[in-house]
């Protein structure tokens, strides 16, 4: 469920304060967990550091990010891979792949 318009975009006061009268190429990448913070336009150009329960990911601000939320572009799951006997299938045929490709190579 989105925000109220009346009460506006929620902002994390520490990091426009972290920020303020600052210029991104004199700064580092700023750690926060603030994951839930909408970027807003004095924040392009930075760098965060964006927690993901594990540790912190760098997001670079661009233009096209000013609306969106911090925690969008710092997943908090990693995909793995499908399962089941179609993935099984694919990874043997890749090895036979691998094998004949080898034995190519030795008897040339």
């Amino acid at each position: 469920m989105s925000r109220s318009l009346y009460k506006g975009p929620y902002v994390d006061e520490g990091l426009l304060k972290k920020i303020a009268g600052k210029k991104p190429e004199d700064m580092d990448t700023i750690k926060t967990w603030a994951r839930g913070s909408v970027i807003s336009p004095e924040m392009v150009g930075f760098a965060f550091g964006v927690h993901n329960g594990r540790d912190h990911i760098e997001v670079r601000v661009a233009e096209e990010m000013v609306g969106h939320k911090l925690g969008e572009f710092s997943p908090t799951k990693k995909f793995w891979r499908h399962g089941g006997k179609m993935q099984k299938d694919l990874d043997q045929k890749k090895k036979e792949a691998e094998i004949s490709a080898a034995k190519a190579a030795k008897s040339v």
